[in-house]
């Protein structure tokens, strides 16, 4: 099951590796770089928006027919790029890769996660840490193999081998998923472990799915989501010239810097989203508040190569780790029989972040005359975030997970 979800999420991350097909697109349509980046943007929100409005047919329909619906829209999105670029057409490849593509994308993202969930009670992080390390170490596979398959077989072509690959994988993968039987769990673990860390309230009314969507700890827990993510992407987006401003890199070792980001973002995953078992999931959002806020507060101050370069990659690392530790967050809240609606109006704050977080860096940066302000305002940022997590904290022996 681990291993479908990996398989799943490892296709669907190569949307990390679009920045590869940029040059190539302008240099062989003509295409303007506002032209070309349209697309990811249009793939992203429409990621979040489709495992928004999507997470109940998924708890309807199940995993494997979710899956399969997930291969198709994604597959068959590349493919139609493609067509898209023999023909020189913008509009199609935007309908191809962006609203086709981004509803395989935001289905694919949710169903593994929410799946591994409910199978592993005992251990929600490290499940769900593996198959989103499979989204972060999507693109570092992608990218030089687009490269390659650019050179053999031409721009179009790349994108219909991929998509006709990735369909197939993901096909594969989805006949392998489904749910546990009611009353699963883990041989000889019973639970009170786990119950005890986390709050579970034994005998109250169980939550609906409605009062759970508008409660005070749904919308600070998406307003935590988006905080973190938006700093996190606004350091992404000019992590290389802000190496090259601050430390003094080269415009090679930014390069370099920037590939190794994706390593420690998957690492970040699986890593922190361990931890999270160990230590609990408050503790751990907790603790990327505080790191994040310090290496934010400390990076401009930081010249030496190497240690900007470590300091960055922390960051990352928490970064990603937050994408992991999210739907075992929300299990632990809220239950698991509707963590795919939940979760899936959680990656709202994801798409909101993604449109935020750039506009954040460049303002910051256009006010302050640099990337010290952009850094300034994200320890603010982490700051708020903090709060809120120690307030969902404060109140989460209050929740009661949705069991009916």
């Amino acid at each position: 099951m681990a291993a479908a979800a990996v398989g799943i999420h490892g296709s669907i991350g190569a949307v990390y590796a679009y920045s590869v097909y940029t040059k190539p697109l302008m240099a062989a349509l003509g295409w303007r770089y506002e032209q070309v980046t349209l697309a990811f943007s249009l793939a992203i929100g429409c990621l979040g928006l489709s495992a928004a409005f999507l997470g109940r047919v998924i708890e309807q329909r199940g995993p494997r027919q979710a899956g399969m619906f997930a291969a198709l829209c994604y597959g068959g999105g590349l493919i139609l790029a493609g067509l898209a670029v023999s023909l020189r057409s913008p509009v199609l490849f935007y309908l191809g890769y962006g609203v086709l593509g981004g509803l395989g994308l935001g289905v694919g993202y949710l169903t593994p996660v929410a799946t591994l969930v409910k199978w592993f009670p005992d251990r929600r992080g490290l499940a769900t840490g593996l198959a989103i390390m499979g989204f972060g170490f999507g693109a570092l596979l992608a990218g030089p193999l687009i490269l390659k398959l650019i050179a053999a077989a031409g721009l179009a072509h790349t994108f219909m081998i991929l998509g006709g690959g990735y369909l197939t994988v993901m096909m594969v993968c989805a006949q392998v998923l489904r749910r546990p039987p009611d009353g699963w769990r883990p041989a000889g673990w019973t639970g009170s472990t786990h119950d005890a860390l986390h709050g579970a309230t034994a005998g109250a009314e169980p939550a609906s799915t409605r009062r759970v969507l508008t409660s005070p700890r749904f919308v600070m827990l998406w307003l935590l989501f988006f905080i973190q993510v938006t700093c996190g992407i606004a350091v992404i987006s000019a992590a290389s010239p802000m190496a090259q401003e601050i430390a003094g890199l080269g415009a090679a070792q930014a390069a370099t810097m920037v590939g190794l980001m994706g390593l420690f973002n998957g690492l970040g995953r699986i890593g922190w989203s361990s931890l999270s078992d160990v230590i609990g999931r408050p503790a751990t959002f907790m603790t990327f508040c505080v790191v994040q806020g310090l290496a934010f507060f400390a990076l401009p101050m930081i010249t030496h190569p190497l240690a900007f370069q470590l300091t960055l990659f922390v960051i990352i690392s928490c970064y990603g780790g937050g994408f992991a530790t999210l739907p075992a967050y929300v299990g632990d809240l809220f239950g698991t029989k509707q963590l795919a609606i939940i979760y899936g109006y959680l990656l709202t704050a994801w798409s909101a972040a993604g449109v935020v977080g750039p506009m954040f860096a460049a303002a910051a940066r256009a006010k302050s005359g640099g990337f010290v302000g952009t850094l300034h305002y994200g320890v603010i940022g982490f700051a708020v975030a903090l709060v809120l997590a120690i307030l969902i904290r404060a109140g989460q022996r209050r929740i009661v997970p949705i069991t009916a």
